[in-house]
């Protein structure tokens, strides 16, 4: 079945046919109707999608740059609220996302989704900005957004204030009379454990929240033992919380990268036999909606994940239209605020 065997069923040109798909504004709603039952009855579905983005210059689709996970997209709450708010932003333009993994052989001849997808753009997000599929995005001349990513020079950024969050976070234990004070961090390039060096990690967030806690924690001459580990789910904050018990003097408050890895913290507590927060204080960060539903409620560091997410589609779609124009403007950096929200997870250390 072809665009042809529709436009003389109908009695109308091709490039009317065509119109009916892709520029529907261009005819009257009942031609529109009556070209569309026709190709309905002749089971003709449409022009090819990669000839129509062909004609038209355009794909109607941007991608998002995860890491080598594809599986943090759907199960990671945060990362699924950020997808969400994104989606709705792009959803008047008309523009699909897909979800791109940054793994691949970047020297070999396998399917490296930054190199071989088609897309208008892309947003970098939560992942290696020096991995070869940014790399690819970049030869490739396509308009990107870094989001939760170190801000180069000709790429906007949006962020929010990590270092902030994380320095109020850690000034809320020492206020409550906490001077035992651990980390369960993530370090996607580190090994897992214990570590000499917190911040010796590429990755953006995992820094700034690092020197956020160091920042209020030096200030009171506090060392304080941290725990890395190579992601940020429960089962890490599990791993992490693991270490930091089993030490010499355990602390009697608990950091962590994300609400995720401080419900596995709480759960190691409570397995133990300490009551958080009696014996173990927790602090989360993202304030998902995990960390309204732990038993106790977790005390947490708030971001506007929809905030963020219509910052960078907005901001994407704007970079696809200077695109289109031919014009260039300054890149921008937007730092989004954070707040602290104190709930039930933190209490004066005991006696």
């Amino acid at each position: 079945m072809t665009l042809q065997t529709v436009a003389d069923h109908v009695g109308v040109s091709r490039m009317t046919v065509s119109n009916a798909f892709s520029r529907p504004d261009q005819l009257s709603a009942d031609l529109r109707r009556r070209i569309l039952e026709a190709a309905d009855e002749l089971g003709y579905a449409g022009p090819d999608p990669a000839a129509r983005a062909l004609a038209r210059g355009t794909t109607g689709a941007v991608g998002v740059l995860l890491t080598d996970n594809l599986q943090e997209a759907f199960t990671d709450e945060v990362a699924a609220l950020f997808f969400g708010a994104v989606a709705r932003e792009l959803e008047s333009s008309g523009l699909a996302l897909t979800l791109l993994s940054s793994s691949g052989d970047a020297g070999g001849t396998a399917h490296i989704p930054a190199r071989d997808i088609p897309m208008d753009g892309a947003l970098v997000y939560s992942c290696d900005t020096t991995s070869h599929a940014v790399d690819w995005l970049r030869r490739r001349k396509l308009p990107l957004v870094f989001v939760d990513q170190t801000p180069v020079p000709g790429v906007s950024s949006i962020n929010i204030d990590d270092r902030g969050g994380a320095r109020a976070a850690a000034h809320h234990l020492l206020e409550l009379g906490h001077r035992r004070i651990g980390i369960v961090t993530s370090a996607y390039a580190g090994s897992a454990g214990l570590t000499d060096d917190p911040l010796d990690s590429p990755a953006h967030v995992s820094r700034q929240r690092m020197l956020g806690w160091l920042d209020a924690l030096t200030d009171h001459g506090i060392t304080p033992p941290v725990a890395q580990q190579p992601r940020s789910g429960e089962d890490t904050g599990r791993a992490g919380a693991e270490l930091l018990l089993d030490l010499p003097e355990p602390p009697t408050a608990i950091l962590c990268f994300s609400d995720a890895m401080a419900y596995g913290a709480v759960q190691v507590a409570q397995e133990r036999g300490l009551d958080v927060p009696g014996d173990l204080s927790v602090v989360g960060f993202d304030d998902n909606p995990l960390a309204a539903r732990m038993r106790p409620a977790l005390t947490t560091v708030r971001q506007d994940v929809a905030v963020k997410g219509n910052a960078a589609a907005a901001e994407l779609r704007q970079a696809l239209d200077r695109s289109r124009a031919g014009t260039t403007a300054r890149a921008k950096r937007i730092v989004l605020p954070v707040e602290l929200v104190v709930r039930s997870s933190t209490a004066p250390p005991p006696r």
